[in-house]
């Protein structure tokens, strides 16, 4: 298994500390859960059926003509590799890593490339797979650069994958209403922006054909009855997307100016958290989490992704560790 953020009950057992007494800042979740509906006793006790109403509601989220649901957007990363036969799949890094391992375990040869060679080498490859804005760095590719890399690849039977998890925040940039264009499939994540990582839900867009091949390749059932219900209720709540929208931009920008004001000015970062490249990385990490804050460490490059804190005393704390960290650096 590879490693991710918010393994907080490990980091619970390593360093002794209780969980109530940390600071989880490891995912790039919004730290503002939205409510839970109520949840008819029917969705639980019944299989799941899809004409419920999600796939209309998502359809309309997304501004598309048709969306999968799917057990988290995990869940088509894992599929998605088994639809074509084997062959060469670029993905820009460094990225969510379950997307190279993901088409490797399938057979594929994956190389894994900067942005600026993707320019040079599109023409060898029979995939490309790019996650925006990028997760851990944040960058964010243009529709114009993703849709022109998608007609040359998409020219040849070819495959442009976008993985757009991080996206709700500025869906102004999103290229899913586009996803009905044959060779083009974006992933959403749902649980990141609506603070409900746990529910595990996701959605795929693309052409109708594709979506078919995927949901057979899937199963019926994926997404629960439960989630069903939940996942409508706040797809459909646009005065709710407006208020996270602006609260997670605000934490984002407030996130970066404490960095900053701390000697660490961010590398780069999106709505929902912020990166850092640092020779120090590994001794930060370490430092912070023995005081209860546990934040996301990568080792290529050496560099930290800090999530949103979600209360003032939050953010306050984390001052205070960066204040004590650099008073005992020499």
């Amino acid at each position: 298994m590879l490693e991710h953020g918010g393994r907080l009950q490990r980091a619970v057992h390593h360093y002794g500390i209780a969980r109530e007494h940390w600071l989880d800042l490891s995912s790039g979740i919004a730290p503002w859960p939205y409510a839970i509906p109520q949840i008819p006793l029917q969705a639980w006790a019944r299989l799941p059926e899809t004409d419920d109403g999600l796939e209309q509601a998502a359809a309309e989220y997304y501004r598309v003509q048709q969306a999968l649901p799917v057990a988290g957007s995990q869940a088509a990363i894992q599929a998605l590799p088994h639809l074509r036969a084997r062959g060469t799949v670029g993905v820009v890094s460094p990225c969510y890593a379950e997307h190279a391992e993901g088409w490797r375990r399938a057979g594929h040869q994956v190389l894994e490339l900067q942005g600026e060679q993707v320019d040079e080498l599109l023409d060898s490859l029979d995939v490309l797979v790019v996650v925006n804005p990028n997760n851990p760095t944040g960058c964010l590719l243009s529709a114009e650069q993703l849709l022109a890399w998608h007609a040359r690849l998409a020219s040849r039977g070819g495959w442009l994958l976008v993985d757009e998890a991080f996206m709700d925040n500025t869906p102004q940039h999103s290229i899913g209403a586009e996803a009905q264009r044959p060779g083009l499939i974006v992933l959403r994540s749902f649980g990141k922006f609506f603070g409900l990582a746990g529910v595990r839900l996701g959605f795929v867009l693309a052409e109708p054909v594709l979506l078919q091949r995927l949901a057979e390749l899937l199963g019926p059932w994926t997404v629960s009855g439960p989630t069903r219900i939940l996942g409508q209720a706040c797809l459909l709540d646009s005065v709710a997307h407006q208020r996270q929208i602006a609260r997670c931009a605000a934490a984002s920008q407030r996130l970066a100016d404490l960095l900053s004001s701390t000697g660490f000015v961010p590398t780069g970062g999106c709505d929902l958290f912020q990166y850092l490249v640092t020779d120090q990385a590994v001794l930060l990490h370490e430092f912070m989490a023995r005081r209860g804050i546990l934040l996301r460490l990568f080792n290529q490059p050496a560099s930290l992704r800090f999530g949103l804190p979600a209360t003032e005393q939050d953010f306050q704390r984390l001052q205070q560790a960066f204040n004590d960290y650099c008073k005992e650096q020499p």
